[in-house]
This record gives C-alpha cells, sequence and structure tokens, in this order.
C-alpha cells in the first residue's frame, strides 16, 4: 500500500514545479513553496473508514503526508487532540457551541510539535544533517527536540525576551542556541546569513515546504471530530500563519477526496495582538499582502510577528472562505486567559486566550451568530508563560487561619 500520495511541489505565485525529492526552499520568485498530492490515485485506495483502526495520531493521515516511506517517520504521538465543547463560556458569549482545540497536549506543549515531526521526518528523509532556524520560541522547542530524535544538528536563534522555558526546552535537547537582542525578523537575518554561509537545512517559516503540512492535520482532526461537518468559524491565532493556511489547505483536500461537502468552508478567523497586527491591517484595507509592523509588542509572544513570508497565503484563505481579521488589546488577552480558567479549568496560553477575546467580540458585532459552531485554536499550555500571570498570594505565618470569604 502507498504510503503517501506526494507528487511534486508547486510556487502558488508563478505556478512553477519542484521535485519533492529533493531539498527545496523557496521558489526561484521568491514565493514558499506548496506540497501537491495525487488526489485522484489516492480517492482510488484511501477512504474514512480506513481511519478507524487507525492510531490516534497525526500520521493517521500519511497518505496527506509528505513522506514517501515510513521508515523515515520522526514520532512522538502527536495529534488527535481534544475538540472540548465550552459550555461555560459560550453561554456567557451567546456562542452555546462554542469549542476549543486544545493544542497544549501535543509533546512539547504547543502545536508547533505538528510541524517538527513532519518537517524533521521529511528533513530525515532528505539526507538532512544540520539545520537552523528563527523562533519566538515554541518552534524553535520543538524542532530542537525532534532533530534530537532524528539525529540532527540544529541551530536555534530567538529573542532574547522569548519565553525562558522554551529557551530551556533547546538547551536541554542539546540544540546551538543563541539569542538575539531584538524580534524573531532579526533572528532570521541571522540564519539566513547561517545558511546562505554555510549551507544549513532552512527551517524557518515556510521556507521549507513540510511545516505546512503538519499543521494541516489541524484541520483534518476538527473535521473528523465533527464527523466530518463543515463547523461554521474557525478563530486562529496568527503570526507566521503557517497553522491558518494549513487548516485552509486541508479543508480544499478534503473537499477533493470527497470526504466533506464540495464548496463549503469554515470562516477562518486571523487573530492577531493589537501590538502587532499586521495581516488585520491588511486585510481591512483590502490587500493582498501584508506591510512589516514597526515596534511590534505583546504579551502573546507567539504571534509577535511584524511580518509573514506567507502573508498573502494567509489572506488568501481568509478571503476565499468569508472570514475576516481582528486584532486585540493585550489587557483583553489576559482577561480572557482568567475567564477560561476560572469557568472551564484550563490554563490556556495568551495566543489561545487571544481568539476567545475575537470571539466575544465578533459575536458583539454580530459576525458570529448564535446558532453556528465555532472553534477556537488554543496552541499551546499556559504554563510555558508563567511571566505573564500576576498572582497576589497571601503569606501565612505558623500559626494563622484562612480568612473564609463570606
Amino acid at each position: 500500500m502507498t504510503y503517501s500520495y506526494i507528487e511534486r511541489l508547486h510556487c502558488p505565485k508563478c505556478d512553477a514545479t519542484y521535485k519533492a525529492n529533493e531539498i527545496n526552499h523557496l521558489c526561484q520568485c521568491g514565493s514558499p513553496l506548496l506540497v501537491n498530492y495525487d488526489i485522484e490515485a489516492a480517492k482510488q485506495t484511501w477512504k474514512k473508514e480506513d481511519l478507524q483502526t487507525r492510531p490516534a495520531n497525526l500520521w493517521r493521515y500519511h497518505e496527506m503526508l509528505p513522506i514517501i516511506s515510513e521508515e523515515h517517520v520522526v514520532t512522538l504521538g502527536e495529534g488527535m487532540t481534544p475538540l472540548i465543547p465550552m459550555n461555560k463560556i459560550g453561554k456567557t458569549l451567546g456562542i452555546p457551541s462554542l469549542y476549543m482545540k486544545d493544542e497544549g497536549l501535543v509533546p512539547t506543549g504547543s502545536f508547533k510539535a505538528r510541524g517538527a515531526a513532519v518537517g524533521i521526518s521529511k528533513a530525515k528523509e532528505l539526507g538532512v544533517t544540520k539545520l537552523a532556524m528563527p523562533t519566538n520560541g515554541n518552534a524553535g522547542a520543538a524542532w530542537s527536540l525532534y532533530a534530537s530524535r532524528a539525529g540532527i544538528e540544529s541551530y536555534i536563534v530567538m529573542p532574547k525576551d522569548a519565553p525562558s522555558i522554551t529557551r530551556k526546552e533547546c538547551a536541554i535537547a542539546g540544540a546551538n542556541l543563541f539569542l538575539v537582542d531584538g524580534l524573531i525578523s532579526d533572528a532570521g537575518k541571522i540564519v539566513g546569513e547561517l545558511v546562505q554561509e554555510e549551507g544549513f537545512y532552512d527551517s524557518s517559516t515556510l521556507k521549507e515546504p513540510y511545516r505546512i503540512e503538519g499543521k494541516k492535520t489541524m484541520g483534518y482532526e476538527i473535521l473528523e471530530q465533527f464527523n466530518w461537518k463543515v463547523p461554521d468559524v474557525i478563530l486562529y491565532p496568527t503570526g507566521g500563519g503557517v497553522g491558518i493556511i494549513g487548516i485552509y489547505k486541508a479543508i480544499v483536500e478534503l473537499q477533493q477526496l470527497g470526504w466533506i461537502e464540495e464548496g463549503k468552508f469554515p470562516r477562518l478567523v486571523a487573530v492577531q495582538a493589537e501590538g502587532c497586527a499586521p495581516i488585520v491591517k491588511a486585510w481591512e484595507e483590502g490587500k493582498k499582502e501584508s506591510m512589516f509592523w514597526e515596534g511590534s509588542e505583546t504579551i502573546a509572544f507567539g504571534i509577535n510577528v511584524p511580518k509573514a513570508i506567507g502573508d498573502f497565503l494567509v489572506l488568501e484563505a481568509i478571503y476565499k472562505t468569508n472570514g475576516c481579521a481582528i486584532a486585540v488589546s493585550d489587557q483583553e488577552i489576559a482577561r480572557e486567559q482568567a475567564c477560561v480558567a476560572q469557568n472551564e479549568g484550563v490554563f490556556i496560553c495568551p495566543e489561545g486566550a487571544a481568539t476567545f477575546t475575537a470571539a466575544r467580540k465578533l459575536r458583539e458585532d454580530g459576525w458570529i451568530q448564535e446558532d453556528e459552531h465555532v472553534v477556537c485554536l488554543n496552541t499551546g499550555q499556559g504554563i510555558k508563560y508563567p511571566e505573564s500571570v500576576y498572582v497576589d498570594v497571601p503569606l501565612l505565618q505558623c500559626g494563622d487561619r484562612i480568612s473564609i470569604k463570606s
């Protein structure tokens, strides 16, 4: 049985094609490359029913993943995260059918494990021995750990203000870690020089074509968990935007496979912070690409990306699904993070909290209707951002009594 129906790589801008069994990064025109599959061949042998006997991880969709030989798969059991009904929050928001896709429960504690698993597996298959990447934290942690499992040496550059736990994850994995006094865009410039001078494999966001293939499995899982019914709205915290691009790609592929209703898309919502909202600004102005966001700053560090190389693909996904882009404040994010924890018992990351804030605002504006099925993506564990929460705790002396609230 064919493990993967990967066919080729193609450029979404100039339609150039590249071989899938060779190392490729950006197209010669500068655009990210996307993976194409032989859908018609897959339809002949791969059925939804096949999933019933497969392990509950993202490799259950291996026909639509880029690894040609199963022996190259590098896995820690990632995928098939729960789709949790958020009944209390949904009631307060006026969205009774509100759900959370909780990506904090994958290895390394964030959705970045999906992209790392598939990206590292393909790098291994291509014979890569050294890779380099810039990161805001979680991606570097995930790629460092998966690279170690695959026997690939990693060079990671991240802003010095990135969450300290992600720095420690990189270090404990044996990565060659470097900090930069700046943003992820500054880290990217340093990695670019390393790639050019030393010939390292460039694992920067969308500069290799396979991270998106791991991320798209969130879309496959959401649809399977909804019994192949398309939800009305999916809200996604957007920095580099790989996840929202991947979810859109998943929906298109599932339609081509005939597994879901043709032509019906969830409205995709790109959620950004007010302190860094280049996609929102571009969407509001009806543009196809964004401009670099000067002086970007937000507590949701994972979406502090002033200019995404795949911004045109993010905007295309929004436009083609009749979605939108919305910015929320750091104050709103902090309040929502506490609200979700106190009402639903889940300590989500600031980026995930941003999606709930966005859902609240879009429901108030009437953009989301009461009878719609809505999914918020929580992209990581809140415990990976301990500095984002301030706690004022009373200090007891021996013999003190606890004051009970009336």
